[in-house]
């Protein structure tokens, strides 16, 4: 099991840029794959970005797709999206979250993250 704890949020202006962070607790963070996600009000949980165990594949979103970079120190336990360009449709809770290895389902979730894009 691993439990994880987003931060970097706040308030930005519209076309400025924020990096979240994501610490992992456990010896086996470098074996899972990680994820990305955002909740907007009133919307659903929504994919962001996903990078490999290696840090070698990642895949984005075709929102943020070109804007946000996903990646990983293994060595320091740490997932990383870096945002730029931020616009008002990027606010939400940002999630980070783990991927089981038995399941290969995101089962492991970190608290959240506020970002908010002002215009």
């Amino acid at each position: 099991q691993v439990q994880l704890v987003e931060s970097g949020g706040g308030l930005v202006q519209a076309g400025g840029s924020l990096r979240l962070s994501c610490t992992a607790s456990g010896r086996t963070f470098s074996s899972y794959r990680m994820g990305w996600f955002r909740q907007a009000p009133g919307k659903e949980r929504e994919f962001v970005a996903t990078i490999s165990w290696s840090g070698g594949s990642t895949y984005y979103a075709d929102s943020v797709k070109g804007r946000f970079t996903i990646s990983r120190d293994n060595a320091k336990n740490t997932v990383y999206l870096q945002m730029n360009s931020l616009k008002s449709e990027d606010t939400a809770v940002y999630y980070c979250a783990a991927r089981n290895i038995v399941t290969s389902q995101y089962d492991y979730w970190g608290q959240g993250t506020q970002v908010t894009v002002s215009s």
